[in-house]
């Protein structure tokens, strides 16, 4: 675990060689190895109305290979994470191996809050793609609260922001169909993808169709089905891991799909006008053909 071996690495090294190697990593990844305290109010989108000179409120990068554990379930807590670029899972894992995936932590996200309460982290955080995160360390955090009481109160808004969506999910794998919480999951994705400066009607998905089951509480195979299914009637398109969304408002609206007999009247009658607009009009101006000499 590579959190482990970072633990191992500052036993161990001295803190000048610690330093050195870090700062190398960071200079290749990003060209900086630190953010300050405007930086990090600006990626958590709250108000940054204070100094932020002292060296003290300087918070240093990592970066995690796809794969890789950034903590893992019972190990010790003392740090926050804020993703500064990058796709995560985090997950809880029963007593079989078997995985739940509770979030998709992306840009501008906070995780490891989990872990407040039993000084333990309380689920595992997976990188599923290379990232590039904020350490926070939970010290000073709370030494920043108490030196700048608007920041501790902007900081528990952005933990209420999880904790709002989380609640949203719950709320709407009990509500809705298993069409509907893929649609809804499929706007979600849109939306946070616009807040991060990216395309909301094109994006890859960096997790796999049995993570977004697993988040869903749906099967692979309804995952997988319901997606062909909103490729066949045109409310997106799909290319593998390539999403490209063309009605959202259905989207977001959508309920249940109609029966695959319907889906297919439908495609065959939507393919049919295609063609019929397709046709020349009598009195449009002619073809000429291409003459080769």
């Amino acid at each position: 675990m590579l959190s482990t071996q970072m633990s191992d690495i500052r036993s161990e090294a001295p803190p000048s060689a610690l330093h050195s190697s870090s700062l190398e990593a960071g200079w290749q990844r990003q060209g900086k190895l630190w953010s300050n305290l405007k930086e990090l109010c600006d990626l958590l989108r709250i108000p940054s109305a204070f100094s932020v000179g002292d060296e003290e409120f300087l918070f240093q990068h990592v970066q995690f290979k796809t794969g890789q554990r950034i903590h893992t379930i019972g190990q010790p807590f003392d740090t926050l994470y804020i993703v500064h670029s990058g796709f995560l899972k985090t997950v809880l894992i029963d007593e079989f191996g078997n995985e739940q995936v509770l979030s998709f932590p992306m840009k501008g996200d906070l995780f490891g809050v989990d872990g407040i309460h039993t000084r333990r982290y309380a689920s595992e955080a997976v990188a599923l793609s290379n990232c590039d995160l904020i350490l926070l360390p939970f010290k000073k955090f709370t030494a920043l609260g108490r030196a700048h009481i608007e920041l501790e109160h902007a900081m528990y808004s952005v933990m209420s922001r999880e904790l709002v969506r989380e609640q949203a999910m719950v709320s709407m794998l009990g509500a809705l169909s298993a069409e509907a919480r893929v649609a809804r999951f499929l706007v979600s994705l849109s939306d946070r993808f616009a807040e991060m400066g990216y395309s909301s009607k094109l994006f890859n998905l960096r997790m796999t169709r049995h993570e977004i089951g697993s988040y869903l509480g749906l099967t692979l195979e309804t995952v997988s089905r319901t997606l062909s299914a909103f490729n066949e009637i045109g409310l997106i398109t799909v290319d593998q891991r390539s999403i490209g969304i063309k009605d959202v408002d259905a989207l977001k609206t959508l309920r249940r799909l109609p029966p695959s007999s319907s889906r297919a009247k439908q495609v065959a009658s939507k393919k049919a006008k295609q063609l019929a607009a397709a046709r020349i009009e009598p009195d449009a101006a002619p073809w000429e053909p291409l003459v080769t000499v």
